[in-house]
């Protein structure tokens, strides 16, 4: 059973993969924090600006079998985006939920598989693009794949903390701070290696290139994507 909170068709709108078409399916749940205000200030990513609490959002539900969620996901597919199926399993925590079995049926419908984690969960090889976002006082089990976007500044957890980690690229999102939030780019050398993609917000004085801004500092256009 796959307890998902919402699926939509959108525009990836953030990352290396900026603006590409996408299925986006949002799991319920997340092990860093209950998703209840009251909550919060304990918990270890307490910066979140997501709903992923319940099943109600668009296309949301209960799925019983992998096939039912990978068909739920195909349907939600437009053909005229000129690229190929692409679905990205987000949360939440998609990790608590997805498995090799969910990742084979997506497979079969023919979509490319990425997958948006915090990390502290083993990600499936299957899995084709890996997108980790590492949280301070939280454990980092996956500590390869595609993409590392770490937000900015966050206590007991710099970039230098990961800059060594086998990743192809390194992100840097400025946490929404109020009138400090630029100021969380200035102050950190050039990563060697990092990618150099001309990203959102693009400080030519950050250590990592910017991507979209952290809570609230982004267009909050259902948490992060743009519907379309």
């Amino acid at each position: 059973m796959y307890a998902v909170k919402e699926i939509y068709y959108t525009l990836q709108g953030e990352g290396v993969r900026t603006g590409r078409a996408a299925v986006f399916c949002r799991f319920a749940g997340c092990n860093l924090w209950s998703g209840r205000e009251e909550d919060r200030a304990a918990a270890a990513c307490n910066f979140c600006d997501t709903d992923f609490v319940g099943t109600d959002g668009p296309g949301g539900g209960k799925f019983v079998t992998p096939e039912n969620l990978a068909g739920a996901c195909r349907e939600m597919w437009r053909g005229n985006s000129g690229t190929p199926p692409f679905v990205v399993l987000t949360g939440g925590e998609p990790m608590l939920q997805v498995d090799e079995s969910l990742t084979r049926a997506l497979h079969r419908t023919g979509f490319e598989v990425a997958i948006e984690t915090n990390g502290t969960l083993p990600v499936p090889r299957a899995i084709d693009w890996l997108s980790v976002s590492p949280k301070a006082g939280a454990p980092l089990v996956q500590r390869s794949g595609d993409e590392l976007k770490l937000v900015y500044p966050q206590d007991e957890l710099d970039p230098v903390h990961v800059e060594q980690l086998d990743f192809a690229h390194f992100l840097l999102q400025p946490m929404d701070e109020g009138p400090n939030s630029a100021a969380n780019l200035r102050h950190h050398r050039l990563l060697p290696g990092a990618s150099q993609m001309a990203l959102e917000l693009a400080n030519p004085q950050a250590a990592w290139p910017a991507v979209s801004p952290g809570r609230a500092t982004r267009n909050r256009l259902n948490s992060r994507h743009a519907h379309l």
